[in-house]
């Protein structure tokens, strides 16, 4: 079962976070296919968003093809995403480097600057294309 936590300073879209959390559970293996996902009426009295805001977001995710809703039944997880579980040793290393940054004083935002960072040098979103080939 996932908890979804709605940030409401975020400047996201509530359906995007509900979107986002949900690929986020099934990257770590907390979904797995055949799970069920909260009712809307569950997320609603857990968040206190729209209905329909879970709706959306649900319908999102059925359209990319990661759930399925079952008339009657409930909304199901179809396929899983990535192969992060929760349970994996970077996990445990990544945990123990948040608490150093923690305890040297960094804010939550440095953190994310610094991961960010690193990130975007291990997993361009853009590939840099070598000097002299065309583009």
């Amino acid at each position: 079962m996932v908890d979804y936590r709605i940030d409401r300073h975020s400047g996201v879209a509530t359906y995007v976070q509900i979107v986002q959390q949900t690929k986020q559970a099934l990257r770590l293996g907390l979904l797995e296919p055949g799970d069920k996902l909260p009712t809307a009426r569950e997320v609603v009295e857990a968040t206190a968003v729209n209905p329909n805001t879970v709706l959306k977001a649900y319908r999102e995710l059925e359209r990319e093809g990661l759930v399925e809703a079952r008339r009657g039944l409930g909304t199901f997880v179809r396929r899983s995403l990535g192969a992060a579980p929760a349970d994996s040793p970077l996990r445990a290393e990544l945990e123990q480097w948040a608490a150093r940054a923690r305890e040297s004083g960094l804010e939550r935002e440095d953190v994310a600057a610094l991961f960010t960072a690193v990130l975007e040098t291990h997993y361009p979103v853009h590939p840099k294309i070598p000097e002299g080939e065309p583009s």
